[in-house]
């Protein structure tokens, strides 16, 4: 297993590397968010790559369990992906309803859910949906959002409504959970040096249906008007000979937001700030880490 620097921010661990919201429960399920309107939904190849790839943060699985655990009654999570966070949720005895709009990434999760355990999958409900619209009829506890999901809202009105309709679905003095990078100095400069166009070479893995090699590689825009940040991802499977016989590409749209705007944001969308992490250990935030909020519904 190792380690390559993919996408803008993650450091990924690479195996042998309102709409009418849809909902599925007791069985087959997951979902994956795709916020702003930018935002890749993957195509189906792109989706079967995702979990290959794109791995998560240190800790951050754990964390998020451990904050569910805490919590009776079920959990919700936005932008819950192929499940990577669910099912473990799940499988800590937490019923979780996971909410997306990607129906391709949902379909991922869905087949992995397939092969849990009844009671396992008993305690996951799906439901395809925008993070800014969705009507679930029912309040929680808590709600996360993790691996920086909430980045893809790439407006301040859909951070404004995103964070509005989450307030609405928790119970009174429910808490909301989510992690964003902060957007250090060091970070900026860096997106600013490469000429637009640019590819840069990201490492590879194994695809997880053909065992051939997938060569990743990226170029990247760096907006600093309106904070944000532009990549578009290429994956090129190669035969024993090095030569490419497939190759996709899959855009990536996010926004980021420093620590103090992101605070509030939380303070004017009706919630108070229990905690500012920098880690997933819970350790003191400082410039340049991870921007991991724990709030709670006032």
């Amino acid at each position: 297993m190792g380690l390559f620097r993919i996408g803008f921010l993650d450091t990924v661990r690479v195996p042998n590397l309102q709409s009418n919201d849809r909902s599925t429960s007791s069985g087959p399920g997951g979902s994956v968010y795709s916020g702003g309107d930018q935002v890749s939904e993957y195509d189906r190849k792109d989706a079967g790559l995702y979990d290959s790839f794109s791995t998560g943060l240190e800790g951050d699985e754990a964390f998020y369990t451990e904050e569910a655990a805490r919590v009776e009654g079920p959990v919700l999570e936005l932008g819950c992906g192929t499940g990577r966070i669910m099912i473990p949720v799940a499988e800590a005895g937490v019923p979780i309803v996971g909410l997306d709009r990607a129906p391709a990434m949902l379909e991922v999760a869905r087949r992995k859910v397939a092969g849990l355990p009844e009671e396992t999958r008993q305690r996951i409900q799906i439901v395809e949906g925008d993070m800014r619209t969705f009507s679930l009829n029912r309040h929680f506890p808590l709600a996360i959002i993790p691996y920086r999901a909430f980045l893809h809202m790439m407006t301040a009105e859909d951070q404004r409504r995103a964070l509005t309709q989450i307030h609405s679905h928790l119970t009174k003095r429910g808490r909301l959970v989510l992690n964003v990078f902060d957007p250090s100095i060091e970070l900026i400069a860096a997106y600013m040096k490469p000429p637009r166009g640019t590819l840069n070479h990201l490492g590879s893995f194994t695809h997880p249906e053909t065992g051939r090699r997938v060569l990743v590689s990226d170029t990247r825009r760096y907006d600093p008007l309106e904070q944000t940040l532009e990549e578009h991802r290429f994956f090129e499977e190669v035969d024993d000979e090095g030569r490419v016989i497939a190759k996709t590409t899959t855009p990536l749209y996010l926004r980021y937001v420093h620590r103090f705007e992101m605070q509030y944001l939380l303070e004017l969308c009706g919630y108070e700030i229990e905690g500012l992490y920098g880690d997933f250990q819970r350790g003191p935030f400082k410039h340049g880490n991870e921007q991991v909020w724990v709030a709670r519904r006032i």
